[in-house]
Formats: structure tokens, sequence, C-alpha cells
């Protein structure tokens, strides 16, 4: 009769083995059933791809998908916990070096770097097993931090900076660990993957991000998040408040502008308003008849980021505007205001 290591016999065991296997395969059975029963869920059809993600489309989605099954990889700095099962003395928490070593017990330095998490449990497990230290060893790594992998986190976010890599994480998950987005922040996101830097995503915010969770795509180690900050639109002159604002999306027009500026006042010239938008030529500087505008007499004109709606004073009392190069400036030193939401 053949006998374990420890002189157990092997007879005792068969009842328990018969009744394990009889089980595995009534299991199997059950599950082929069900997956030969129940339609498939998921379609690879483009059509299918969810909407209400504005520019980021079926590409972007192809992309998220990819990302959220890529194996991250251990690198220098990373804080691994490498435990062997039933062996509580061979529990070590380290970092990985600059080299990409791991310093364990018994099986001294070995290069980790590069490798997935199932890739260094088999190669300690190896290491452990060859050197006769540990019979039929079975070793768990544990990443605690993945410093190597930091995503850097810029532009409008409360505060900007390289974050650790801990786990699988999202693109709401890194906004939060930030401190959510500032005032000033666009609805535009755009990911460099370190990978992959000739194609970064796109990813549009809704105004409620909780309505539009396909947004909220998986993030790689070493991505490169930027928050750009919403255009602004500028009003000054003869104005109830000369301000600069926010756009939400790029449907401001000067109608819009000159109402959230107060409206006009009764000194103000509607017939000398004026356009200045920033060209790669210069400040291009465009009349524009707002009486019309303002009687549906002329159709309204849509504003881009950057550019300045001047309205002068009939009376003389805006004196101060003197030139493009006073607007502009007067501009800038506008305070910011955000476009109130319906």
């Amino acid at each position: 009769m053949q006998r374990l290591r420890g002189g157990r016999s092997v007879l005792p065991c068969l009842p328990l083995l018969a009744i394990v296997f009889v089980s595995l395969f009534a299991c199997n059975h059950g599950m082929a059933q069900s997956a030969e029963q129940t339609p498939a869920a998921v379609s690879n059809d483009s059509s299918a791809a969810p909407a209400g993600l504005p520019g980021v489309g079926t590409s972007g989605l192809a992309v998220a998908k990819s990302t959220s099954t890529g194996k991250m990889r251990l690198g220098p700095g990373d804080l691994v916990e490498v435990s062997v099962y039933n062996i509580p003395e061979l529990t070590t928490k380290a970092r990985i070096s600059n080299n990409g070593d791991l310093y364990l017990p018994l099986i001294d330095y070995i290069h980790v770097a590069d490798l997935t998490q199932e890739e260094a449990q088999e190669l300690l497990e190896k290491r452990y097993a060859d050197g006769g230290f540990v019979n039929n060893p079975h070793v768990t790594v544990f990443v605690a931090e993945y410093s190597s992998g930091a995503i850097s986190l810029l532009g409008e976010v409360a505060r900007p900076g390289p974050y650790p890599m801990i786990g699988e994480r999202r693109l709401y998950d890194i906004f939060s660990a930030a401190g959510g987005l500032t005032e000033k922040a666009g609805k535009t996101v755009v990911i460099t993957h370190r990978n992959d830097v000739e194609h970064p995503v796109t990813v549009h915010l809704a105004d409620n991000m909780a309505q539009t969770p396909q947004t909220n795509i998986p993030i790689q180690q070493g991505d490169t998040i930027v928050v750009q900050r919403a255009g602004v639109v500028y009003v000054v002159g003869d104005v109830g408040r000369p301000s600069g604002f926010l756009m939400d999306n790029d449907n401001l027009t000067v109608l819009r502008a000159i109402a959230l500026a107060g409206g006009t006042t009764r000194t103000a010239k509607l017939s000398g308003a004026k356009l200045l938008r920033k060209t790669p030529d210069g400040v291009q500087e465009t009349t524009i008849e707002l009486n019309k505008i303002l009687r549906a007499k002329a159709p309204d004109i849509a504003m881009k980021a950057d550019d300045v709606l001047f309205v002068p004073s009939s009376a003389g009392k805006v004196a101060a505007y003197r030139g493009t190069e006073a607007i502009m400036q007067t501009a800038s030193a506008l305070s910011i205001m955000a476009i109130p939401r319906p």
C-alpha cells in the first residue's frame, strides 16, 4: 500500500476524493448548461456602445476596455508583502530596490522588476523549492503601493501632483484623492499612457459625473492625467458687471455673454461693439452690430475661448478703453465667474 511522507495511508482518503470528484463533475456540468441557456450580455457590435460619453466614442471605450484587462507590473520603489502559506516566519514586507531586486529570507536577492504579481509568485515558489528551503511552497505577493507606477495628475484639481498606484484605480478615484476639481476646471480630461504616448485618450465629463459612469475609466500605472481649464470669455465696457465667464461648452454666444454681464447700460453705444479674438497672427478685431442682434435683426455670434466682447459708451465715460491693447489688459484683470447652471 502506497503511503505519504507522514506515514499516512492513501486508502482512507479515497472516499473523500471520490466525493470531491463527483461534486466537481456536477458543478462543471451545471455551468455548461447555464452557459448554453444564458444569452451573451456583452456585444462586440460598436452600435451597442453606451451613449452619453461625448468625445470618447467607440475608440475611447475600446481603450478603456484594454486598460481594465491590463496586468500591473512590479517596479523599483514598490512596497510588497510576501508570505508563504503556513510559514509565518517567512512573511516579509519590503520595497523593491532601485535595480529591481527584492531581498527575502533564505533566498537572498531576487530580481522581480517588470513581473506581474502572478509571475513573481511563481518565481519565488521555484526559488524556495529549488533551494530545498520549503517543500511545495505556496507564495502570495501582495502589492501595498505601486510607487514605480505613480500617476501624474495635472491641471485644474485641488492638489495636483503624483499619486501612488494602489491596486486598481479609476478616474474618479484619482479626482477624489486630489480633493476634487477646481471651479475653473473644464469638462475635458486628457489621459496619456506611459506605454502609448502617441495615442492619448480624451474624456469629456458631464455636469453630473454620477450620471455618466462610462467616463469613470480605469487608470494604468504611469498615466499622466491633465484636467484642462475651462475656456473663458470676457465682457468689458459699458455693461452691468464686466467679468470673465467660464465656458461649460462651446455654445456661449454674444447675446448670452451680454446677459451674464448684467446687460448693457443706457449709455452703451450698441453700434460700436467689438469682438476681439486671439489668432496666430495677433488679435483680430471685428465690429459687430449689437443693436441689431439684440432686436433679432442680425444673427447671434458664437464666442470662443479667450474672446473679448467690448461695449463702448456713447457718453464717453469709458475713456480708459483706448485701443485694443488696453481692452485686452483690462479683460485679463477681470474676476472670473462660473456660468450659473439652470
